[in-house]
């Protein structure tokens, strides 16, 4: 099989901000080698078995030299290989994206280069700052703030005379021999001027000010790279164009310890509101396989009066197990379905059924309370759910008609990362921490140690509803707010309103 490489720019911060044709080569690639500025997120899109190669650079360390990047990214190729290089911004502004494409065509390498947003126009605009516009500038000019020779120099002079705006990439270290030269060679320093930090990213910093001043406050502000500088009087429309930072959960980091495949949700109506998703995984689902049971309660699913499903785990499993037993949804046509919550209604639906009864409230108790008064003694009920889930439901309604209970999975300890977990904790850097079931609390306090919960006394828990926060208030913790719906908009609107 012959090999190739894309050299895919991941624009400049905010994964969504990736092309169509750019999440299609991540999908497709056997190997992706990235860099510091591609979101990891985007990773998350790679197929199964696909191998990450790290390549990042930061100012005076490297963790690949680029010869070593072009070798890695050839010698794949040439073992039949896709290569995805990703890299943030796009290819071929200041990216390396041309030495690379270079040295591949030199060695007969097939390649296509996949443009991506450049963070010189896409960083700005997420600070507020328009590259340009009819009021302050009619052109705009993108410089390298790292030559690639020391000795060689800018051409200070011209540069000082451009009216349009002028924007450094990789600047942060001569930040002030930037400024500096610009005012000696006649450029008003009185001009504004902004340096970003982490630009389009929910920990994004900007700093203001003029030419004179610009260094001395981004040096007080710690501002290190990666930095976008911008130069020219666009700066001064950041007060009035800053959507990003205005979002309801801009700056929070906020960690999600659903299980990995149930974590999208939550952690993208985060990222739209300007937050920080951590994703920490407590919890694993793990389907019960083989599973007899199921499979006799599938055969005869036309002695059910109800099936109530309790998840969309649950629902999944119970129609992708039904599909494979060679029947289609006709076979639930005598009974009526039941669900508990609005996301487990959705996903029925999704699977292409309604259900007919949705209890008020999201919690066992109110299934039994809606139920009870319907059933007759000659009902039976199918209730297909994890394998932990609580007694409630099936002892109280086994007291009204016959129950069939089927446990389709288990929730395993997850693989949410201690070490890093605990960092981030340390270093003040986690504002919240978001609960959505028992199992999540008991998961997080064994991977965590129970030595290690006071850490969590500064941090703001947020429970999905009642049976989570007792769980939560069990282990000694202090439960900040619980969701006053219990879905993870009921989480969203306990964020967004503190």
């Amino acid at each position: 099989m012959k090999g190739k490489v894309y050299l895919v720019g991941a624009g400049p911060g905010d994964y969504k901000l990736l092309t169509l044709k750019a999440l299609q080569c991540v999908k497709e690639a056997d190997i992706i080698v990235y860099d510091r500025l591609a979101t990891d997120r985007i990773l998350e899109d790679a197929k199964e078995g696909c191998e990450f190669i790290y390549v990042g650079k930061k100012s005076r360390y490297h963790t690949k030299t680029q010869d070593e990047i072009n070798e890695i990214i050839a010698e794949e190729a040439k073992n039949g290989k896709i290569v995805t290089r990703l890299k943030g911004g796009d290819p071929y502004v200041f990216g390396r994206g041309g030495e690379e494409g270079e040295y591949l065509r030199e060695r007969g390498i097939d390649f296509e280069v996949v443009p991506g947003i450049t963070s010189a126009i896409g960083g700005l605009c997420y600070a507020g700052i328009p590259i340009t516009h009819r009021d302050y500038a009619s052109s705009f000019h993108v410089i390298t703030g790292h030559l690639k020779e020391e000795e060689k120099e800018l051409d200070w002079e011209v540069l000082s005379k451009i009216s349009g705006t002028l924007v450094f990439l990789m600047g942060v270290s001569n930040l002030e021999k930037i400024c500096n030269n610009l005012m000696i060679n006649g450029k008003d320093k009185e001009t504004p001027a902004a340096i970003i930090n982490w630009a389009a990213r929910s920990y994004q910093r900007v700093v203001t000010g003029t030419l004179e001043n610009l260094y001395e406050k981004a040096m007080a502000e710690k501002i290190q790279s990666p930095s976008l500088i911008v130069i020219g009087g666009v700066v001064n429309l950041r007060e009035s164009l800053n959507f990003f930072e205005e979002k309801p959960l801009f700056g929070k980091n906020i960690v999600v310890t659903r299980s990995r495949s149930q974590s999208s949700k939550l952690s993208e109506k985060i990222f739209d509101l300007g937050g920080n998703a951590i994703e920490f995984p407590t919890i694993k689902i793990e389907e019960i396989s083989p599973n007899n049971e199921l499979e006799e309660a599938i055969n005869n699913l036309e002695n059910f009066n109800y099936v109530a499903f309790t998840s969309e785990n649950g629902v999944n499993i119970f129609v992708d197990k039904l599909y494979e037993m060679n029947y289609d949804l006709r076979k639930l046509a005598k009974a009526k379905i039941v669900a508990i919550g609005s996301a487990t209604a959705a996903k029925l639906k999704e699977r292409g059924l309604i259900a007919d009864i949705i209890p008020s409230k999201y919690v066992g108790e109110a299934l039994v309370e809606e139920l009870a008064p319907m059933l007759k003694k000659e009902d039976k009920i199918l209730i297909p759910r994890a394998k932990e889930a609580r007694d409630y439901i099936v002892t109280e309604l086994d007291k009204y008609c016959a129950v069939t209970e089927v446990k389709l999975y288990e929730t395993v300890m997850g693989e949410g990362n201690k070490e890093e977990l605990l960092e981030l904790i340390e270093e003040e850097r986690v504002n919240y921490i978001t609960f959505t079931s028992s199992s999540t609390v008991k998961n997080l306090v064994k991977i965590l140690g129970k030595e290690n919960l006071d850490k969590l006394k500064d941090i703001k828990l947020i429970s999905i509803g009642p049976i989570t926060s007792k769980t939560i208030e069990e282990y000694g913790l202090n439960l900040y707010k619980e969701a006053k719906e219990y879905t993870i908009n009921g989480i969203i609107d306990v964020l967004c309103n503190n």
